[in-house]
């Protein structure tokens, strides 16, 4: 692979647009070939984003939930096809909000369970909390009295939702939801232990991943970057409203947003599964399972709902965008090239075909990936 001499002038092109700082990483063939870092995690006080630095990785997370998931299934403990209230009982007998014939809301029995598998790939029926329908409205209502009674485990959020009717039947519709919040209670119910040990003994001990967590430890508070809520050009408010669950004592441990990670350690865990599954002799995954989970899942009547414009080209893996028709993305990257992003503007794409994985992070609301990410990409291909 050539050095990817465009990429540093684009990350420094970045920072006019948006983001107070940046930093990617890009391993080929177990080599790191690519590492830099730009600008500031502090622009008040000049502190600048080092290799140090740790990012809200946010909906990244959902990549290591689901990789966490697969690891118990391999042991045999579960099955994809495995209807959830077997390993989560709250969810016997889902309900569904549905629109009567004069606009009025109905809720009526679902037409079938929601499955392990409906977790991993978005098709659960669960929502985000919202207004866009009522699901929405009483998920954003039971997640405010959950955070107005103090902290609350990821199993109370999951008996929370289970209440709650769904917003279509499972499987008959893709939607960005909780689903892998919930999947982080089942990983608890079925492993025995808490989420996060279990994603602490099998993921980021045998990894190296010493600075991935989700409460951050007090001698590392000061590497946490910024956040910050973009105004205009040149204009960055800092946001401090969004830490809370970040803080040790928290009981809350979200395995759809919650992780905290840097650029190096994210790197290993993406480079692993550009590996098939291993990395320094360390195996995480079978080879297979990694082949699995980055194939897409979704069925043709499902797809329709999978519209988000930036995913043009993509189809919907465990967790994981999949790219099935480069030419619809306008894209120079393998088919089955796969990963996912953040809220705040980190990316991951991983590539075993061509054992390639890149990493990209910096802390900004709204987040500009639709301008930063398929930039990334096509200049990284660009280099093969």
């Amino acid at each position: 692979m050539k050095p990817i001499e465009h990429l540093r002038p684009l990350l420094k092109s970045f920072l006019e647009k948006g983001p107070a700082g940046c930093a990617c990483s890009v391993y080929h063939q177990n080599e790191q070939i690519f590492e830099d870092y730009v600008g500031y995690a502090d622009p008040e006080t000049k502190k600048p984003i080092t290799p140090d630095t740790i990012y809200r990785i946010y909906s990244m997370t959902k990549v290591v939930t689901c990789v966490a998931a697969l690891t118990l299934y391999e042991r045999g403990l579960f099955l994809l096809e495995d209807p959830l209230e077997e390993y989560l009982a709250e969810f016997k007998n889902p309900q569904v909000y549905r629109e009567g014939e004069n606009g009025e809301i109905l809720v009526t029995p679902a037409a079938k369970s929601i499955r392990v598998k409906d977790l991993f790939t978005m098709t659960s029926g669960l929502t985000y909390g919202g207004d866009a329908n009522e699901t929405e409205r009483q998920v954003k209502k039971a997640m405010n009295l959950l955070e107005s009674e103090g902290t609350f485990s990821v199993r109370a959020l999951s008996k929370a939702l289970a209440n709650i009717p769904l917003a279509f039947d499972p499987g008959t519709q893709w939607r960005y939801s909780l689903s892998h919040d919930v999947l982080g209670a089942f990983i608890e119910v079925v492993s025995g232990k808490s989420f996060g040990q279990f994603l602490q003994e099998e993921i980021f001990q045998p990894l190296s991943m010493e600075d991935t967590f989700f409460k951050i430890p007090a001698d590392k508070k000061e590497r946490l970057s910024s956040l910050y809520d973009w105004k205009e050009p040149g204009n960055l408010q800092k946001n401090d409203k969004m830490d809370a669950e970040f803080q040790p004592g928290t009981l809350f441990e979200s395995g759809g947003g919650g992780l905290l990670s840097t650029l190096n350690d994210y790197s290993r865990f993406a480079h692993m599964l550009a590996n098939r599954g291993t990395l320094d002799g360390e195996r995480i995954l079978g080879a297979k399972t990694v082949e699995l989970m980055s194939m897409n899942h979704l069925q043709p009547e499902q797809i329709p709902t999978y519209n988000w414009d930036h995913l043009k080209g993509y189809g919907y893996g465990l967790g994981v965008r999949v790219m099935m028709n480069p030419s619809l993305a306008g894209s120079n990257s393998s088919i089955g090239e796969f990963g996912w992003m953040g809220m705040a503007g980190t990316w991951v794409m991983i590539d075993p075909k061509e054992q390639l994985s890149a990493v990209y992070m910096h802390q900004l609301l709204p987040n500009f990936e639709t301008y930063t990410q398929p930039r990334l990409r096509n200049v990284i291909y660009g280099a093969l």
